[in-house]
């Protein structure tokens, strides 16, 4: 393979962008997906928030292979599909285990014990002080410790600066791989694809563009279920933040992709579904970003809290 000079028009903008949209994508799941597994539970997010969206992501496939879009959209809105499908099956399982657990617990509680009248047998009393025998030692050995906030306060900010610089790197990495993956297949001659030209370029097929507009619905309403329960919990733990933010830059990369195809207003109309489902869930994302940054608590908040 031979290294070719870039030339930057229009078209290899747009295969550029969507590239890098897909590369995005491709591991835009797969943060959120690790965060329920390392917790083993995915309560964080709101099953209608997945619900939706994969629906959102049947329809958009299903529309943009009837609409002869463009290649990348119909890789994209595949492969959401099933990484939907992954979340989905997810937060079913852990929901399954959690549900299985409360179960257990409810057969192993005594409901003598649970009338005021029944004095709780001897050994009960005894095995539940057993359980929670270090809290006297602790108190004791709070009131001996004393800690240095100072110190502390460094911690965190340093630990803070170091989760940015492995987002950056990570995000870095990505947009990379997805400009390295485009470049390889410009030098192979191999990102041909449709022009103004092509008698078939802007050439509206309505029931497709009703999918992509029920898509589009779909894709803007799947995030509010997801704020209203950060909202309700004031918290976004559970949720990968990294989640969100390769999703706002896959959308945005997604939206010059198109664009920068062309302007042509019958292309833009031919279009419009997708651009507004994708800027739209840009919107609503921003909005979980703010709720990160104002239900974020320091460390030493949340210990003395749970303390």
């Amino acid at each position: 393979m031979q290294l070719v000079p870039i030339i930057f028009n229009s078209k290899n903008i747009s295969g550029i962008a969507g590239s890098i949209s897909i590369a995005c994508w491709i591991v835009v799941f797969v943060p959120q997906i690790y965060e329920n597994f390392r917790r083993q539970s995915a309560e964080g997010l709101s099953l209608l928030f997945i619900v939706l969206w994969l629906l959102g992501d049947i329809f958009n496939v299903i529309g943009a292979m009837m609409q002869n879009l463009l290649p990348t959209m119909i890789v994209l809105a595949a492969y959401y599909t099933l990484a939907d499908l992954v979340l989905l099956i997810q937060c079913m399982w852990y929901d399954k285990d959690k549900k299985g657990l409360l179960e257990q617990v409810k057969k192993n509680v005594d409901p003598v014990h649970l009338s005021p009248a029944n004095p709780i047998d001897e050994s009960v009393l005894q095995d539940v002080f057993n359980e929670y025998e270090p809290l006297l030692p602790r108190l004791e050995e709070e009131d001996s410790q004393s800690y240095d906030s100072l110190e502390l306060g460094t911690e965190i900010v340093a630990k803070k600066k170091e989760n940015v610089l492995n987002d950056l790197l990570i995000v870095s990495g990505v947009i990379f791989a997805g400009f390295f993956s485009w470049y390889i297949s410009y030098c192979s001659g191999l990102t041909k694809g449709p022009t103004e030209k092509d008698p078939n370029f802007a050439k509206i097929n309505l029931p497709a563009q009703v999918l992509g507009y029920l898509s589009a619905v779909l894709y803007l309403g799947s995030r509010v279920p997801q704020i209203i329960l950060n909202f309700k919990r004031k918290s976004c733990d559970g949720v990968s933040f990294l989640f969100f933010l390769f999703a706002c830059l896959g959308n945005t990369a997604f939206i010059i992709s198109v664009i920068s195809m062309s302007v042509a207003p019958k292309y833009l109309i031919l279009n419009a579904s997708w651009l507004i489902g994708s800027a739209g869930t840009l919107l609503m994302d921003f909005t979980v970003f703010i709720q990160f940054f104002l239900y974020a608590k320091p460390k030493y908040e949340k210990l003395t809290v749970d303390d």
